[in-house]
């Protein structure tokens, strides 16, 4: 199966593409596949020689001693195309069909053409249903005899075509040269409409289905369609609630395997998405890809009430739920409503108690990224801001307007009971404690 990102706003996975032992064409090379069915062709030619009652006849003459006589030798012809050998002249005239193009035989009930008898014998069996090749360990049937031997490689683990590059083991020569397409790069199959290219033809065909609209996978819970089997597999886990892939450190479960290698980056604090023009470093693509759009663009689209400009259409969207007062997500444990998804994320670890950024160095766990990064100031003694009044250094962005209070004599925490004001908050909470008689004053 093929799995497509669809649970993570942030995370954003390109489709790929898989196919079953069945449809071996669609992942293999056209050529190669020639190659491949041939020999296959040959085995089942074989195979089905075994199994008729006919006698054996010999193949050599014999004179009246009974001593054989030597056969003429056979006719040699080649193919000046590919310098392939035939024993027999009929034989090259079947193999030139791969050059010409010339397909005789035709299926009545679908159109398709076929240059070979037996592949036409073979291509019927769709429309017949018959699957005369049965796995005898797993059941599974067969209409190929090709298919079946591939099959077969499964239960006794043979891979006989090997990378020399890189060492990799494959069931087929189709699938081999297919890999080998990532090592010399070559993507044989383009898009007539975008001109993408793919290393595989079933990817090709994957890709036409943005081209044309056809979904042709939809769930019948919800009715939403899909364009491959692996986004609707995807999807599927979010009725049935199938959470497969789990965090080690924290046991936060996913949908997929992307999404936990992503989450994984909030515990290391690998951020490998790093912006060419300003070094900005990300822990996702999608994420770099928004944020080089702020380079790229100008912030051509203002707000009519405040006048602050954005890049997106979308950020405008959001920034105007300040404005009308919209706040579309609702906190389920206590109501409480956000203009924003990520706010919420953020508020539901009040109720979770959950501290996903730990610090490295010490342990320590905090509830959000900005906080982890103030504390990893104070290991690291990076200085954010200096006072230009009395030039005190302050390694915390929030200790900065506290620190100006000083200077100004501003007292903005107030006493509802007495009137008697304070600079820092702490304060007042230890000034309160005295009316409500948790304290005694000190003498």
């Amino acid at each position: 199966m093929a799995f497509i990102k669809e649970e993570s706003e942030d995370v954003k996975i390109e489709e790929t593409f898989t196919v079953k032992e069945e449809d071996l064409q669609e992942q293999t090379d056209p050529i190669v596949l020639k190659e491949e069915t041939h020999q296959w062709n040959e085995m089942e030619e074989k195979h089905q020689d075994m199994t008729t009652d006919e006698k054996p006849t010999l193949t050599e003459k014999t004179s009246s001693q009974g001593r054989p006589r030597k056969s003429k030798s056979r006719c040699n012809v080649s193919c000046k195309q590919s310098r392939k050998s035939f024993s027999q002249k009929p034989n090259l005239d079947v193999h030139m069909r791969v050059h010409t193009r010339e397909k005789p035989y035709n299926c009545e009930q679908c159109g398709k053409s076929f240059g070979q008898k037996q592949s036409f014998k073979i291509h019927m069996r769709i429309h017949t249903g018959e699957r005369p090749y049965t796995c005898q360990q797993c059941g599974q049937s067969f209409y190929h005899a090709g298919n079946f031997a591939v099959h077969r490689r499964i239960h006794t683990g043979e891979r006989p075509y090997t990378c020399q590059q890189c060492g990799q083991s494959f069931y087929t020569g189709g699938n081999l040269a297919v890999h080998m397409r990532i090592h010399t790069g070559e993507k044989p199959y383009s898009c007539i409409q975008c001109g993408k290219s793919f290393k595989q033809n079933g990817t090709l065909k994957v890709h036409m289905r943005s081209h044309t609209g056809e979904r042709p996978y939809t769930c019948q819970l919800c009715g939403k369609s899909f364009y491959t089997t692996g986004n609707f597999a995807q999807h599927m886990r979010i009725h049935t609630g199938e959470r497969p892939y789990t965090c080690q450190q924290c046991g936060k479960s996913f949908y997929q395997s992307a999404n936990l290698a992503a989450h994984m980056r909030i515990h290391t604090g690998e951020k490998p998405y790093s912006c060419p023009q300003c070094g900005k470093s990300f822990k996702q693509n999608s994420n770099l890809e928004a944020h080089i759009k702020t380079h790229n663009r100008e912030r051509s689209i203002t707000c009519t009430q405040c006048k602050k400009s954005f890049a997106q259409k979308q950020d405008l969207e959001i920034h105007m739920r300040i404005h009308t007062g919209e706040k579309p997500y609702t906190c389920t444990e206590c109501g409480k409503g956000f203009t924003c998804k990520g706010t919420l994320k953020h508020h539901m670890i009040s109720h979770t108690g959950e501290k996903p950024f730990a610090c490295a160095q010490c342990g320590k766990s905090f509830t959000t990224k900005a906080s982890l990064t103030i504390h990893m100031n104070g290991h690291t003694g990076t200085i954010v801001f200096t006072c230009d009044q009395c030039g005190k250094t302050l390694t915390r962005k929030d200790s900065i307007k506290r620190h100006m209070k000083t200077h100004s004599g501003e007292d903005p925490f107030r006493c509802s009971e007495c009137g008697k004001s304070f600079k820092h908050k702490r304060s007042l909470n230890t000034h309160m404690k005295l009316h409500n008689g948790e304290q005694s004053p000190q003498k």
